[in-house]
């Protein structure tokens, strides 16, 4: 063994103990440290050392010459994309994970795996899903919503008599998807399925709205006849609105197609009560995304994808080597995604769920929920603003009220980076901005001094 790596070895709980010290200080430090610190020059790329300098070294120089770089997106007032922190007790799993450095995909060495169901329990009961869908890990909600795409691929392929998983996507000739205002994800996911770009059908939504118009996509459907895949939307990422899943299910009575809801955050509104009824008719779909690295709070990257058709997904996804267990009526999860080896990401979302239960994930949504209501009460009482789509849930959409265009807008958040971080979009035309809440950390004394800042800066730049 190298002679520095033997030397690691013997300190190894020395190492650990100064790496939790490194940890502890940069949490520590999260509300003091800029949100998003200044760009600054790029550093030039340092050559491969030739020789051993043992972890110590490498800690050094990660603190010296990478930490200060680092956006503080762990902390409370990182509100762009929709981004979670880590719970003490997802950091606490997460840090397991890598200790027993597990690939659970194999019944093999099955305790990863049970671990994994036990957990993908827990989260149905807690999105009000039933024992009618299973579910496994994946990285994040594109993976999700490509693992459910590629199952409803197979779906097609069983209504028209064939199998795209053994003779290809060619095989079902032309697709249509048919989505009010889906994710950039999606699109991707058609293209990497070899669906197509072009097989996504953009339906009419209800007006001021990006939640479909039901008798839009009834039309949509019966525009031309066979099956279909329909993606509903569960939370838009701009405005957080809900397809009404209730009244599509109700198309299926006269319309044949495959259901899977792009539930990446809005899945979260079920701990709600208050807000539960959003998220109504979720069960229903055939395949479901949720990603976990948001609102749950664990570490990237971790999503969770359900379906009802498990025997497809095994179809589309089955690995047949010696070493890999049978199929079966319970199919090792090697045999579900298109990962044959991953991380056992479920861990962090056990411990997070052990630890707090259902009360305390409740009480994190809630929370956010109420943070983000503050947040547009203050700006739409703040003449410098507007807000381009009423609070529904944990996203505020907002633009500057004179001369909103994308310079503006740029310079606005370049000026607040270091008090809040927000990400730019378009809404209606309308260049905008968009404040996410999904961080556990995330109090009113945020908000306060987010749209302190925010105010300060709109009036500087007027």
């Amino acid at each position: 063994m190298d002679r520095t790596l033997a030397a690691d070895l013997a300190r190894l709980p020395e190492l650990l103990d100064a790496t939790r010290g490194a940890a502890a200080d940069a949490l520590a430090t999260l509300d003091a440290r800029p949100v998003v610190p200044p760009a600054g020059k790029p550093h030039d790329p340092e050559p491969l050392p030739e020789h051993a300098t043992g972890t110590d070294a490498a800690l050094a120089a990660f603190r010296d010459r990478w930490e200060p770089r680092l956006s503080a997106s762990a902390g409370p007032r990182y509100l762009g994309f929709v981004t979670g922190g880590a719970t003490p007790a997802a950091l606490a799993g997460d840090w397991l994970t890598a200790v027993h450095d597990q690939n659970s995909n194999s019944a093999l060495d099955g305790g990863g795996q049970d671990l994994e169901r036990e957990t993908v329990g827990w989260l149905r009961d807690l999105f009000g899903l039933t024992a009618a869908h299973s579910g496994t890990f994946v990285s994040g909600a594109t993976m999700s919503n490509t693992t459910g795409l590629a199952i409803a691929r197979e779906w097609l392929g069983e209504r028209l008599g064939v199998s795209p998983a053994e003779d290809g996507a060619a095989a079902l000739g032309p697709v249509r998807v048919l989505s009010g205002a889906p994710h950039s994800s999606i699109a991707k996911a058609l293209s990497v399925l070899g669906l197509g770009r072009n097989s996504l059908v953009r339906v009419p939504t209800l007006p001021g709205r990006e939640a479909v118009d039901p008798a839009a996509l009834e039309r949509a459907l019966a525009d031309t006849p066979g099956p279909a895949v329909v993606v509903a939307n569960a939370g838009t990422v701009n405005t957080v609105d809900f397809d009404d899943l209730r009244a599509i299910e109700t198309l299926r009575e006269r319309h044949d197609f495959w259901l899977h809801t792009d539930a990446a955050f809005g899945a979260f509104a079920a701990l709600s009560p208050e807000h539960a009824h959003l998220a109504d008719g979720l069960d229903a779909s055939d395949s479901v995304c949720v990603d976990l690295h948001k609102w749950l709070n664990v570490p990237y990257d971790s999503a969770v994808q359900f379906t009802r058709r498990r025997d497809l997904q095994a179809r589309v996804f089955q690995n047949s080597a010696a070493y890999l267990g049978p199929l079966g009526e319970h199919p090792d999860l090697v045999h579900l995604t298109p990962e044959n080896s991953h991380r056992l990401r479920a861990l962090a979302a056990w411990f997070t769920l052990r630890a707090y239960g259902r009360q305390g994930h409740r009480e994190i949504v809630e929370r956010d929920i109420a943070c983000a209501r503050e947040l547009g009460a203050a700006l739409e009482a703040d003449p410098a603003f507007t807000l381009l789509a009423p609070v529904r849930l944990n996203v505020v959409c907002f633009t500057l009220a004179e001369a909103p265009t994308p310079e503006r807008l740029t310079a606005l958040r370049e000026a607040v980076a270091a008090e809040v971080f927000v990400t730019p979009t378009v809404y209606g035309g309308t260049a905008a901005l968009r404040a996410a809440f999904s961080n556990w950390r995330t109090t009113q004394a945020d908000v306060r001094r987010a749209a302190a800042a925010l105010g300060a800066a709109a009036r500087e730049i007027a």
